[in-house]
């Protein structure tokens, strides 16, 4: 299942996860190289499935198969588009949450800091606001909330008074030009890591990934039938702890409640009460599954 577009993580144990049933219809919202659609069409024996993804560059994978529809849409809105196209209920829906292969690896959409090009990170570069607008644009407050929640960088102060130094004199448009400036902000020993953070905060922000997957997991309460099963790949501590309290709960804050007789309420059934992560293996051949890392949950 491996393309040069990108390398599926946990693919068997995502499959699995998901308990086909041969008629039954699935849907897999990060479509990307199709490598867990095309999975899972191989184990369908009949029934259907439903493919998303906002990038158009994905849609240069679309497999030619009658079972499979695809849709050119961020997956927040899955519940409405899955209703009105007469898909739901369904029985199954896998999320492989994060970037590409072929997104990081295509210098122009700026994804990584190892090319110097356009600070644009757009899943979709044809709608929102890029990277270097976002520089530009937001007030310091602003930026501050977007280095500190999203790159978790103890430092965010000093890196958004220079990024707002920097914007007084000229534009932010590449990745070069964003990393001289803060330069020094960097720990010498750890500037991957840490530039990894800055990229990781603005891509989140300019996409608004956060909004999306509360967007995916309230739609996904809503569209699974009873014993559809959820199975999500994270691959940072916002996502998977967005994704565990609400598997555990059924709410963002993480807080399960009781009916009068101290009955939990939660909508899920966990079959992963400890996530699973790739294999030594998997993650030699594929360094970017390393941070990867699955949760399974069944409606009730």
């Amino acid at each position: 299942m491996e393309t040069a577009y990108h390398v599926p993580v946990l693919l068997p144990d995502a499959i699995e996860g998901m308990n086909l049933q041969p008629g039954g219809t699935y849907v897999d919202v990060t479509f990307g190289g199709g490598g867990h659609t095309r999975l899972l069409l191989e184990k369908l024996q009949g029934g259907k499935a439903v493919a998303f993804d906002r990038d158009p560059d994905a849609r240069e994978n679309i497999i030619e198969d009658s079972r499979l529809t695809f849709v050119a849409e961020d997956f927040q809105f899955i519940e409405n588009i899955l209703v009105q196209q007469g898909f739901a209920p369904v029985d199954g829906i896998l999320a492989d949450l994060g970037v590409s292969s072929h997104q990081f690896d295509t210098a122009e959409r700026g994804f990584s800091f190892r090319f110097d090009a356009p600070l644009d990170m757009r899943m979709n570069p044809t709608k929102g606001i890029s990277a270097m607008d976002m520089l530009y644009d937001y007030p310091e407050a602003e930026l501050l909330r977007v280095f500190r929640e999203y790159g978790e960088l103890p430092n965010a102060r000093r890196v958004v008074r220079l990024l707002v130094g920097g914007r007084s004199r000229s534009r932010i448009e590449t990745t070069r030009q964003l990393e001289a400036l803060i330069q020094p902000c960097i720990p010498p020993r750890e500037q991957a890591k840490y530039l990894a953070q800055v990229y990781q905060a603005m891509r989140i922000e300019v996409n608004e990934e956060m909004a999306s997957l509360e967007g995916l997991l309230r739609g996904a309460e809503a569209v699974l039938r009873p014993g559809g099963r959820l199975v999500v790949i994270a691959y940072h501590s916002l996502e998977d702890r967005m994704v565990k309290r609400f598997l555990r709960a059924g709410n963002l804050e993480g807080v399960v409640e009781k009916d009068f007789y101290g009955k939990p309420l939660a909508p899920w059934k966990l079959i992963t009460r400890k996530p699973i992560f790739p294999t030594d293996a998997e993650i030699a051949a594929n360094p970017r599954a390393r941070s990867a890392r699955m949760r399974i949950a069944e409606k009730i």
